[in-house]
């Protein structure tokens, strides 16, 4: 799946998926939606890859649509009909966590991808921003996955706007996990990384799609749903080993 614009490396468990055009800006070419969908569905069905890991090369994380494109934004399909929704649905979909570590800016659909992914950690001096309006356009597809972490006042301010802000903003906005000097990016996001290798690869699993879908779920369907799930996880070969380390007061034989 490597190419020479989206790097795929399989480490410890951890894939990372590095975009690969640094002198585009990480502009995201049909092909690249294309297989930036195809890794991370393998990275899900792929045994031993427990988490994956999205990054860029270059100083800018990715500035969205290649407005150089002979039909730029979201319609920057491929021949199979791959659009940026699909990346998104991609990421939340995965079975295992995303996480993104965006060492460099964010503007336009890339602020979806910073979005889209479970944690997002970013470079304190770099610049974030909903910046479609000055092309006159609007955050569309990418509000899907942005305004959920978003209260009305800062998505008004900053989608209206379109002026571009601090990752320390961002973080208290809600809209990343945290901004990271540079220097310390590297270590903070693998500090992430070996606490969630902590918990049980299903469990982790299980924790990731009850977020994703019990806040839309009617109360007493969602306490029948989580009751169900819940005890089919303490009964689960998982939980039975995780507790008998837990009892014998060693690590789990995942961790």
């Amino acid at each position: 799946m490597s190419s020479a614009d989206l790097l795929i490396d399989d480490t410890d468990s951890v894939r990372t998926i590095t975009l690969n055009r640094p002198d585009a800006k990480n502009t995201l070419t049909g092909g690249m939606l294309a297989a930036l969908v195809e890794a991370l569905g393998d990275a899900s069905a792929t045994d031993g890859v427990r988490l994956v890991v999205l990054t860029n090369a270059g100083t800018t994380f990715c500035a969205g649509a290649d407005l150089t494109s002979s039909r730029p934004g979201v319609s920057g399909l491929n021949e199979a009909g791959i659009a940026l929704s699909d990346v998104f649905t991609a990421i939340t979909g995965s079975a295992v966590p995303v996480i993104g570590k965006i060492d460099g800016h964010a503007v336009g659909g890339g602020v979806g991808l910073v979005a889209a992914c479970d944690l997002s950690y970013m470079r304190a001096d770099a610049k974030i921003g909903f910046t479609e309006v000055r092309l006159g356009v609007a955050p569309a597809v990418i509000s899907v996955v942005c305004l959920p972490k978003l209260n009305r006042a800062d998505a008004m301010e900053t989608f209206l706007t379109g002026e571009r802000f601090s990752p320390a903003r961002a973080a208290d906005m809600g809209l990343i996990n945290g901004a990271v000097e540079a220097d310390d990016l590297d270590d903070h996001v693998q500090g992430v990384i070996d606490k969630i290798m902590l918990g049980g690869p299903l469990a982790i699993q299980a924790a990731k799609n009850i977020i994703n879908t019990v806040p839309a779920l009617d109360e007493a369907i969602a306490y029948d749903a989580m009751t169900s799930l819940s005890q089919s996880l303490f009964d689960s070969e998982e939980a039975q080993a995780g507790i008998e380390a837990f009892r014998e007061r060693r690590p789990a034989p995942w961790a």
